[in-house]
């Protein structure tokens, strides 16, 4: 998957390890960590959803977001701050 999307394999652990922004989606039950990276020549907020149980962080997924994507999930109440 990442490199379909063409994403550097160590970005989704930098993106866990370093956001400021972390949410959680109500509606699958998954931690969301937001992070900028470039993506295809442009610098674009990355989410990164991952699943936390003790003593383990399990990545599920990494993809790049539009800005009305996650404004309306944000707003919606699907994406509660952490």
């Amino acid at each position: 998957m990442l490199r379909c999307l063409e994403i550097d394999n160590i970005l989704p652990t930098r993106i866990y390890k370093t956001s400021k922004e972390k949410y959680f989606d109500s509606f699958t039950n998954y931690n969301i960590a937001i992070g900028k990276a470039q993506y295809k020549g442009k610098i674009r907020e990355i989410a990164t959803v991952y699943e936390e149980t003790v003593g383990e962080v399990r990545i599920i997924t990494i993809y790049p977001l539009k800005t009305y994507e996650k404004i309306s999930k944000i707003e919606s109440g699907r994406w509660q701050k952490i």
